[in-house]
Formats: C-alpha cells, structure tokens, sequence
C-alpha cells in the first residue's frame, strides 16, 4: 500500500488518529513521521467499515485507494481509520476532530455516517479541537453500504469515484441534525430518518439479516409482521398534543428514504431547518403489498389513513403501556418510547 498520512495540522504528539479502540487504525508511526513534514496541507480522516455490505465495502475501498490518492493526494493528507466494531466510528471522528481534521468521510453505508455523525457531538454539544475550538471540520460521504438511503436525497450513486470527485470538488451545505432523547438517556444524533413501531422492528430484524443484501429488508418486514397490532399513540408536535389511533409506524424524516429506497418521508429537506413526520395508521398487511409502490415512490400521502407534518420538534409516547414499541434511527435500534425529537437547524458542514 502506498502511504497515507496522520491528520491534524500542527499537532505534535507523535501519535495517529487515537481512538479508544486505537488498534483499528491502519497506519504505522513511521508513516506518519514521514509523513508529518507535509501536514500544511488539507487533512482528511477516511473511516472505514471494512466489514459493511458482507465485506464489499472493504473490498471497493483498496480498489478506490489508488484512484483517491492520485486525484486527492496532492492537495491533502490522506488518513484511513478501519473500524473495529460498533461505535469504532464515533471514537475515532470524536479524536479527528479534536486534533483538527479538515473533514471526516464516513466510506460505508448508513449506520457508518450514522456513527460519524454522533462523533461529530459529545456530552450534549459539538465535538471541538484541542487547540482550535473554532476550527470547523466538515462532513463527507462515499456511500458503499447495503442500503445507503441518505445518499438518494441528494440523488447520490453508490458510485465511489463520483463521490471522490464530489471531495475533490469541496462544496460545502449546512446540514441539519436530529437529536434524540428519553428517560435518562443521553442525547442521540441522526441525520436521515427516525421511525417508530413497525418499521423500526423490521429495521431491528433486518440488522439480522444483512448477508441477504436488500433482500434483508423484506425478511424484516416479514418477522416483524409477526404478532404485530397497531397502537394508539400521544404525539406532541410543535407543543401541540395530539391523539393518533392504530399507529402502525411514524417516520420523522430529517431526508427522505429509508429501507433499502423506500422515500418515506418525500419531503424531507436535510437543509431546512424541519422534520416531515409520516404517520401511517391502520394498516394491514395487505396494505403493504398493495401500496407498496406508493411508498417505494413517494406517492402515498394521498391514502386516506397518512398523515403527514412538518415540525421542529415532536414527542411520542404510548397512550396505554405495552410490551414496548420499537425506536430506531438512520437503521441503528435505540429502544423504546416514549422519546423526543427536535432538529439542529445547520448542525455540520457536509461536503455536498
């Protein structure tokens, strides 16, 4: 492998992108000594779920490296951060950016970005550097994952020499943020789609069925159907309370598409500063073979029994206890309600 370099413009400690799972970087010290007489230039962290789409992102990833360094290499230092399991990401952007990265690029699919996007904040605020707190370390995507929906927002392939020339290019956009939180809970980020009840459980079973590809999403649906009921739900949306019956999912969409291309919430803007919520209420089973294509198409706000909102905020909780209903964002499960969710207008610089 040809050399790539430790970021962080003016840091001296002799040490690489330290996480605390540091075994998972793939560099050398002696690449990064050799490496550190040329830290005037851009510096930008690769995090890497080398493991993502049954190893094929792994394996696309040292295809690309030859073509990244040749197009991107005489502009700025290149580090590669290979994940070691769950939460490796967060870790690892959390370190970037301390020491001063110009961008962290989640290379996987989205429960990558979406652990680079929690790493992007700590204890509740914005992760900053040790010597530069007003240092603004951007956001970057190569989508290689099963599904990665955030990128059909942008109309984004899972193309990753488009997505190196996109780097290359360096446009920049606000992007906003969701938190959310419950009962003793630290705040959780995300930056696609939060869903609640069915669809967050077949996103909880699909998680299982990831060597099947897309096809994991259709298993998950199916396992999830099983002893499901609808539930009533309470939803407070711009401080307003609200009663919903038979719920059977609510989709809070900072974009738009979730499920392996299902555009769920068709008119969430990732820049403007509000969520679109899509309540789907009493449906059956067979509403799903038959509407299927709607909701594949972003076509179903028409149905009579979906509700669609736009918000800054909005909370949900059960209106009679039960064994307890699915949360999930961005496909990463997060419990059970009740929970809250409001929007960080402009929260990270993404390269766009």
């Amino acid at each position: 492998m040809d050399m790539v370099y430790r970021l962080g413009v003016g840091i001296t400690k002799p040490s690489l992108v330290r996480a605390e799972k540091s075994a998972a970087v793939d560099l050398s010290v002696d690449r990064f000594m050799e490496g550190a007489s040329r830290r005037r230039r851009g510096d930008i962290v690769f995090v890497v779920n080398p493991r993502g789409a049954n190893g094929r992102t792994g394996r696309e990833w040292k295809k690309l490296l030859p073509f990244l360094r040749s197009r991107l290499g005489s502009d700025c230092n290149i580090c590669e951060s290979l994940t070691s399991g769950p939460s490796h990401a967060i870790d690892i952007t959390r370190e970037a950016i301390r020491e001063g990265a110009d961008a962290v690029v989640a290379v996987g699919g989205d429960g990558t970005l979406h652990e680079v996007v929690n790493g992007f904040f700590w204890n509740g605020k914005p992760t900053t550097g040790y010597e530069n707190s007003t240092h603004t370390t951007s956001l970057g995507l190569i989508p290689l994952g099963t599904g990665s929906d955030f990128a059909r927002t942008f109309g984004w392939k899972n193309d990753p020499r488009e997505a190196v020339e996109r780097i290359a290019r360096g446009v920049k956009s606000k992007i906003d943020v969701g938190v959310i939180t419950g009962p003793n809970k630290e705040p959780h980020y995300f930056i696609n789609v939060a869903d609640i009840h069915l669809s967050a459980k077949a996103g909880y079973y699909a998680s299982r069925y990831k060597t099947f590809g897309n096809l994991c999403y259709v298993f998950g649906a199916l396992r999830a159907f099983m002893g499901h009921s609808n539930r009533d739900l309470k939803i407070k949306a711009n401080g307003v309370w609200r009663k919903f019956p038979k719920v059977t999912a609510l989709c809070i969409g900072n974009a738009q598409f979730f499920g392996g291309g299902m555009k769920i919430t068709p008119n969430g803007d990732p820049c403007n500063g509000n969520f679109e919520v899509v309540i789907l209420q009493d449906f059956k089973w067979y509403d799903f073979i038959f509407k299927l294509h709607k909701l594949y198409a972003g076509t179903h706000l028409s149905e009579k029994n979906v509700h669609s909102l736009s918000v800054q905020s909005v909370e949900v909780e059960e209106i009679e206890f039960s064994d307890g209903i699915y949360v999930q964002s961005d496909g990463e499960h997060l419990g059970f309600l009740p929970m809250k969710f409001f929007i960080l207008p402009g929260a990270i610089e993404m390269i766009t």
